[in-house]
């Protein structure tokens, strides 16, 4: 066995191994993975967005980028393994293998008297009796006595000649890499020991199982507070208007958690005079309206505020503190809002059927904080039936600007994207008072925009026809496209501080009833995942057709070439409900884009169950054929303008009410049920 000495000196080498098995090759991947990341610049050009900083790869920017939490850990762990590398290197000097010569400051192959000679000389420096330092007494008995013996002694020297070593062949010694006191047995040192393998093998790991379990058990995958999904479902009704789904969202935990600190008293009372308009208070009795507004819940007001101020872009007169949790509310608002979309198509109806108007709320209030547009521009005035919303999201653009287009008949967005790229200059220019640069700023900006086609067909697989209580399946192609030719693009969005990815909602729904039938999330970023899922949807459904090989081959790579073209292929299930015709509509709502959603409409006609099996052809897409037409196209637009936001206030959904549930439902360990809601709702 080796000795404690040497068992010590290997413990850095055995931390060291252990760390570099893992550190290295982690480093390796995150380094390829950087190095073949696409350098394609998918996001806005446009002067605004640049003196935004958001995408500058300033010096101060990279070292952001750097600074996250695993590439700090990284960098500590290489800090690590490069003071263990030179803790063993310098150890490895002093502890030198046994070499007779050397000690003894001679070259091999001297004579007996030159060795003696050196002894001698060696000896006057170190010999106790010349020197009473106890380092040169041990270094005398250890090296210098034994290298004389070595060399002077006939068998020492054959043995060193020999093997290497004055007491001739050494068998093999093995050791325990551990520090040098924990091998020491004697006294407190065993328990030093079993403290550590206690410690190691024991407490560390039931420690972190602890701490993974209480987080797991606090947030769901998307990293949203249980507590905070429990809260939307408790207020999610079916017929919540736009204007009233502010009020849910602020009410999520993670915002009910920010600190209340009373200097935030003062700046949060003059942000409240700037956004005032916004917050749909009653203008005739302003005073008590004001009072009801600040009795609410301390961090109720503090976050709608701050939506509020990102709306108005009044974030600028902020506080420091203030302004950090500012940014920590933009930070968290995509996933809050894209679980509210979940909790809002959530099934409800024995059919599996979600709710259509909170759905659309919600997006467009998604819309709107990305693009820093107040709810209020949403409102139809002015001769525009759209409001002047998505025009705020245009770069230079205001509601002056928008007066000064709409005299020459541009009064909806579509208008002037439809123009031609000339035209649009010169109006811009001629009208709107815009100079060459403001004018190409705009350009880019419609240029990144996307245009969304949908083609919907539902059918029953193996069958002809709908009949009531059949398992429908919907295939839906959303088609992509820009001006630019990019199809994965980041918005512009230049008073939204974070990186956003476009997000789209496709919802299968009955605009009649307000019910969701089918819905899923779709992203245009990853073409790869889009490919795979494609095909495989594409090959299940021709094999269970029966299709043969050319021919599942052959629509798998027509669907591959679709999705390189900037498609996306979306499928859903639902259960034909009782016997009828249903005026469908999809629809492909943006979460980041104002103005670029779209919907197609989808006539289905579900049969009564018949007894003997046989079955029609009784599915139609597009606009009806049959006689009745007007009185359809009649329900098709009552079902559009309840798509339109309507921001009108309910009596009903007052905010004190809101406060005194919000408290309730958050002070409460089991604060909502399904019965519970289900009253709600009645």
């Amino acid at each position: 066995m080796a000795t404690p000495e040497e068992n010590g000196s290997l413990f850095p080498i055995f931390i060291l191994t252990m760390m570099a098995l893992s550190v290295v090759p982690y480093t390796i991947v995150r380094l390829s993975r950087s190095v073949t990341r696409k350098t394609r610049t998918i996001h806005c050009q446009c002067s605004v967005c640049s003196r935004s900083g958001k995408y500058k790869r300033s010096i101060l920017k990279r070292i952001s980028n750097f600074s996250t939490c695993s590439n700090l850990t990284i960098l500590l762990l290489w800090v690590i393994m490069v003071i263990l590398v030179y803790y063993i290197k310098r150890t490895s000097r002093e502890i030198q293998p046994f070499e007779p010569f050397s000690i003894l400051g001679l070259e091999p192959g001297v004579s007996d008297s030159e060795i003696k000679k050196a002894y001698r000389k060696l000896s006057i420096l170190y010999h106790p009796d010349k020197n009473p330092d106890p380092e040169a007494h041990k270094y005398f008995v250890e090296f210098i006595s034994k290298a004389y013996q070595a060399l002077t002694d006939p068998i020492s020297r054959e043995n060193y000649e020999k093997y290497g070593h004055p007491d001739g062949r050494q068998g093999l010694e093995m050791g325990i890499a551990l520090p040098k006191f924990l091998l020491n047995f004697d006294g407190a040192s065993g328990g030093i020991l079993l403290l550590g393998i206690v410690g190691v093998c024991i407490l560390l790991p039931l420690i972190i199982a602890v701490i993974y379990l209480s987080r797991s058990a606090k947030y769901t995958g998307n990293y949203v507070m249980h507590q905070t999904l429990s809260t939307y479902f408790y207020f999610m009704k079916p017929s919540l208007a736009p204007s009233k789904v502010m009020d849910v969202f602020i009410k999520a935990a993670e915002y009910v958690e920010m600190p209340i600190r009373r200097s935030d008293t003062e700046p949060l009372q003059k942000l409240f005079v700037a956004v005032r308009s916004e917050l749909n208070l009653d203008l005739k009795n302003i005073k008590t309206e004001q009072a009801k507004f600040w009795k609410q819940h301390p961090a109720l007001v503090k976050m709608e505020l701050l939506v509020q101020a990102q709306l108005t872009r009044e974030s600028a007169s902020l506080s420091s503190s203030l302004f950090s949790d500012f940014k920590r509310m933009l930070e968290l608002a995509p996933r809050l809002l894209e679980e509210l979309v979940k909790i809002a198509v959530l099934p409800r109806t024995p059919l599996g059927h979600g709710w259509l108007r909170p759905a659309i709320g919600v997006v467009e209030l998604s819309q709107s904080i990305v693009q820093a547009v107040p709810l209020s521009a949403r409102k139809a005035g002015g001769g525009n039936s759209e409001g002047i919303a998505a025009f705020l999201q245009l770069p230079h653009f205001s509601e002056t600007v928008f007066k000064k287009i709409a005299r020459k008949k541009v009064r909806t967005f579509q208008d002037l994207r439809d123009m031609g790229i000339q035209e649009r200059h010169e109006l811009l220019i001629q009208a709107a008072g815009f100079s060459d640069a403001e004018a190409h700023d705009t350009e880019i900006v419609l240029e990144m925009m996307p245009s969304i086609t949908l083609e919907v067909t539902c059918e029953t697989e193996g069958e002809e026809g709908i009949q009531e209580g059949d398992l429908v399946t919907m295939y839906a192609w959303i088609n992509l496209s820009r001006r630019n030719g990019l199809i994965g693009a980041l918005p512009h969005s230049p008073y939204y501080p974070f990186h956003k990815e476009e997000n789209f909602w496709l919802l299968l729904a009955d605009p009649v009833s307000n019910e969701v039938w089918v819905s899923q999330k779709v992203n245009f970023m990853d073409e790869a995942a889009a490919i795979t899922a494609a095909s495989k949807a594409i090959q299940e459904t021709k094999e269970a057709l029966g299709a043969s090989v050319r021919d599942v081959s052959s629509a798998v790579i027509k669907a591959i070439e679709k999705v390189k073209s900037g498609s996306r292929l979306v499928m859903g299930k639902f259960q034909a409900p009782a016997e009828g015709t249903y005026n469908l509509c999809s629809y492909c709502l943006c979460d980041a884009w104002i103005g670029c959603d779209t919907k197609t409409n989808l006539k289905i006609k579900v049969l009564k169950r018949s007894r003997t099996g046989t079955r029609g052809h009784v599915v139609e897409e597009g606009s009806a054929v049959e006689d009745g037409i007007e009185e359809e196209e009649a329900e098709e637009e009552e079902g559009y303008d309840d798509y339109e936001s309507e921001y009108s206030d309910d009596e009903d959904d007052e905010k004190e009410q809101n406060n005194k549930a919000v408290n309730g439902v958050l002070n409460e360990k089991g604060h909502t049920t399904s019965e519970s809601s289900g009253s709600d709702e009645e």
